[in-house]
């Protein structure tokens, strides 16, 4: 509920913008106007006169006076998305903007004072930017009065499922379609993709599979190849299975001490963290090791 400057951080595709919508509907600004300005999509010579509106005759094409974002987001909130793209000439401009909390449009003499609250996001990296002298380092500290970093969707998978069935049903809607679901297996891929594109790759994916679809419940026959990864399709693939065949049990076996012999390398020879990596409780992967005689020095509880 402040009117604190919010820096949000994050690849594309994360949802950076959702985050700053909601920042806003959660303030006491939120009946007042959300003026996002996307700072990557507009041309620079036209930027300053998007943000700061210019005067009748101020430049070529400026047949009449014109109000700014600034000014529109008056009482309200401005998103300034991929900051990190804006030029150090205009980084000046919105320096003395976020300090003055006063703005001058284009071709014009007279100053006009805002009451706006300042969102900004980007998907670079803005103090190595500074470091590189590509981004004002007093800008970087008025900006980052709160930052906020979105971690990418690779590195919070557990949020794959909850998105999908949102996805599912609002497509569903706004499609006029009927998908049931999605199969245990479609999941497990999903999960296991690594997503590049973040959420807006996986909204992209569920529209297309729903269009295509119509109906019924997505299997993986729906699946587009490049989201198959390594589940059933790969392992088949990179798994030979001998001619003479082999023993189901030894095999299991020799898997599962991979598997906790790795766990424990990863781990530097912690039980507590290597039961984690597995997902198993930490006595039970003491009974394993006990079991199977397995780092006799480790299994001591």
């Amino acid at each position: 509920e402040s009117d604190s400057t919010v820096l949000i951080l994050g690849e594309s595709g994360t949802g950076k913008e959702l985050v700053a919508r909601a920042i806003h509907e959660l303030s006491n600004r939120k009946n007042k106007n959300f003026v996002p300005v996307n700072c990557a999509a507009i041309p620079d010579d036209l930027l300053e006169s998007e943000l700061f509106g210019h005067v009748k005759g101020s430049f070529t094409g400026a047949v009449a006076n014109r109000m700014g974002r600034f000014e529109m987001a008056d009482k309200g909130t401005i998103f300034l998305d991929e900051i990190g793209d804006m030029k150090a000439n205009l980084q000046v401009k919105i320096l003395r903007v976020l300090q003055n909390r006063e703005v001058e449009p284009v071709g014009g003499f007279q100053t006009k004072k805002i009451d706006t609250r300042f969102i900004a996001a980007t998907h670079q990296n803005l103090e190595n930017l500074v470091e590189d002298r590509l981004f004002r380092e007093d800008l970087y500290y008025r900006l980052s009065v709160i930052p906020i970093v979105i971690p990418p969707l690779r590195e919070r998978k557990s949020d794959i499922p909850l998105l999908v069935d949102n996805f599912i049903k609002r497509m569903n809607s706004e499609k006029k379609r009927n998908i049931q679901g999605i199969d245990r297996d479609v999941m497990t891929a999903l999960c296991n993709y690594q997503w590049p594109g973040n959420i807006r790759e996986l909204e992209n994916l569920i529209e297309r599979l729903i269009i295509i679809k119509g109906s019924g419940i997505i299997t993986m026959e729906d699946l587009p190849e490049k989201y198959v990864g390594k589940t059933v399709k790969k392992a088949a693939e990179e798994f030979q299975l001998p001619s003479t065949g082999m023993c189901f049990n030894t095999a299991m076996e020799e898997f599962e001490n991979q598997l906790i012999t790795v766990a424990l390398q990863k781990s530097g020879g912690n039980k507590k963290e290597a039961a984690e990596l597995l997902n198993l409780k930490r006595t039970t992967f003491i009974e394993k090791l006990k079991k199977k005689n397995l780092f006799p020095e480790l299994s001591a509880a």
